[in-house]
């Protein structure tokens, strides 16, 4: 079998060169398609298909607040800013936008669900979403929900509503929800009751706090037994059991032992 012959130098390089100017060719022109599909008047975003559940939205708010934010055409929209528009609309959380040809964007959105009111330092209104975020939105939108208020220092609320959600737990075995809770710079609980009852619960870690809770719901009751009234303010911060006042009785004494079943 012959050898195979090699090709002179002068055409191996030339074959090269040939290829490259190809590549360089079908690169340019990919470039400038791309480039056109960009720019063209042609290929317009008309319409946008919303997903979801929206309860504090319309269709049509959701579209007058987010398409003037919208640039570009089906091929050169860019969806993260097309995502931040829409995350932009009052009461929307999370967007996820993606194309859909040849015209179209679908966007899904979910909204924050408001579960309490924020008081921060500015002293603002705001409002905590389910997962502790504290967001922007119409307040006079909930006026009517009877949310209760968290005040603290910036970052607090998740540890908040989770506070509030073990609290509402204990005082609900006695009918009482939780109106506003409070925790300070120091790290101290305090607790306001529907009907004006105010919880002095003092400092420490969630276990703590908690005992201290405990405590007295479980006690309480023998002491507002015996002397006729209300609680109007409780003190929870002594080692060995807590400070009352009820209407026109004050009593400072260990807290009685809980009642065995």
């Amino acid at each position: 079998m012959a050898a195979a012959m090699t090709l002179p130098l002068d055409v191996r390089l030339m074959n090269g060169v040939s290829t490259a100017v190809f590549a360089l060719a079908a690169g340019a022109l990919l470039a400038a398609g791309a480039l056109w599909l960009g720019r063209t008047a042609w290929f317009p975003v008309r319409f946008i298909q919303l997903e979801g559940e929206l309860h504090r939205n319309s269709v049509s708010t959701v579209r007058a607040n987010a398409m003037p934010r919208l640039s570009g055409n089906f091929f050169s929209a860019d969806l993260q800013r097309a995502r931040e528009a829409f995350e932009a609309v009052p009461w929307v959380r999370k967007a996820v936008v993606r194309r859909v040809w040849p015209d179209g964007l679908a966007v899904r959105l979910e909204e924050h669900r408001a579960v309490a009111l924020w008081k921060g330092a500015d002293d603002l209104d705001r409002l905590v979403n389910h997962a502790g975020e504290v967001f922007e939105a119409n307040v006079g939108d909930v006026e009517d929900e009877g949310l209760p208020v968290l005040t603290g220092p910036a970052g607090s609320a998740p540890q908040m509503l989770q506070m509030l959600g073990q609290l509402e737990g204990l005082f609900g075995r006695h009918e009482r929800s939780v109106e506003r809770l409070s925790l300070s710079g120091r790290g101290s609980w305090r607790a306001e009751l529907d009907g004006g009852a105010a919880i002095e619960l003092g400092r420490g870690n969630a276990e703590e706090v908690l005992a201290r809770a405990r405590r007295f719901v479980d006690t309480i009751t023998q002491v507002t037994g015996h002397f006729k009234g209300p609680v109007l303010h409780a003190d929870l911060r002594h080692p060995d059991g807590y400070a009352v006042r009820l209407r026109n009785v004050t009593i400072a004494s260990p807290a009685p032992a809980p009642r065995r079943n």
